[in-house]
């Protein structure tokens, strides 16, 4: 689907490759070069009962204790101390810290050992366990430094043969990162809308980077943002006073909502979104909310695909 802020029009393409055609020599599409770990098990607890488990990020703490923040199911059955096993490997059950469970283990959780052993953490919403098709196909062609439990999903419609060709024609691939939590799945709590903070998400932007978009910039050539992970990055790390992007690596709590401005960037590639989700919101605040509506009327119209394996927009 196309968007034109401009004019307000709304056009169906049949292939996305065809973006090409409403793309121009000079823009820059940004990426986010996150990697979704496999970091789903199946946990059995001592009286056989399986607790689906999702570990996010290791805690911080001021030993060097190996406790993970995690989504665990059915933590409400489980005591503090409980014993919870993957084959022969076993893990503690410390208790509840803000809605995450809080998990101990007696080895260190390595990225190589989440490679081997778990699953890939696809979204919640295709209720369903992950197939081996998944561990490919929820992978972009920019994967490349894990720590992700989701996939920057608007990324998925790029393939190798694509990117050449867009390079050839004479556009410029660049690379942010951030690390997507599950948070992205969630709806928008009214104490978030209150507080204007979302979940937080590491990000990088290299100084390289940071200094390529503000020559893009100075050079008006459009600088297109490959998702909605992408663009929290980017509108994290611009100076709209200055018009400049700063480089950093950090966290992020940014929530953008409809009635702010994005200012980064001149256009975005993105997915169809949940009602109700900050990325929606997100959406909205670059499309403006009327012309968005009216874009995902004629998305269900026309029997488009919603969700993370779902059809994609440019709104340019």
């Amino acid at each position: 689907m196309l968007i034109n802020k401009k004019t307000g029009s709304i056009k169906i393409e049949p292939h996305f490759k065809n973006i090409k055609n409403y793309l121009q020599k000079g823009d820059t599409l940004v990426y986010n070069n996150t990697k979704v770990s496999k970091r789903r098990f199946y946990l059995t607890s001592s009286k056989g009962r399986i607790h689906e488990c999702i570990f996010l990020e290791k805690n911080d703490t001021k030993d060097d204790s190996e406790t993970w923040k995690c989504i665990l199911a059915k933590s409400g059955k489980l005591k503090c101390g409980e014993r919870l096993f993957h084959n022969k490997d076993s893990f503690v059950f410390i208790g509840l810290e803000n809605s995450n469970a809080i998990i101990q283990s007696e080895f260190v959780l390595t990225e190589e050992f989440f490679e081997k052993n778990g699953n890939i953490p696809i979204p919640p919403y295709l209720k369903r366990k992950a197939e081996d098709s998944d561990n490919s196909r929820y992978q972009t062609i920019f994967a490349d430094l894990s720590g992700s439990v989701a996939a920057p999903t608007a990324a998925l419609h790029f393939t190798d043969e694509l990117k050449a060709q867009l390079l050839d024609f004479g556009v410029e691939f660049i690379g942010a990162n951030l690390t997507i939590g599950y948070g992205t799945f969630a709806k928008v709590t009214e104490e978030q809308i209150q507080n204007k903070k979302l979940h937080s998400e590491r990000y990088t932007l290299s100084p390289g980077v940071a200094e390529n978009l503000n020559s893009q910039k100075q050079n008006k050539h459009r600088i297109i943002s490959i998702g909605t992970t992408t663009l929290r990055v980017l509108e994290t790390c611009y100076d709209s006073q200055n018009a400049v992007f700063v480089p950093g690596s950090s966290s992020t709590e940014l929530f953008i909502t409809p009635e702010d401005s994005v200012c980064s960037i001149d256009a975005l590639v993105t997915n169809f979104h949940l009602p109700g989700s900050s990325l929606i919101m997100l959406v909205a605040a670059f499309a403006g909310t009327e012309l968005l509506m009216e874009a995902y009327h004629k998305a269900i119209e026309n029997k488009m695909r919603f969700y993370s394996y779902g059809d994609a927009m440019l709104i340019f």
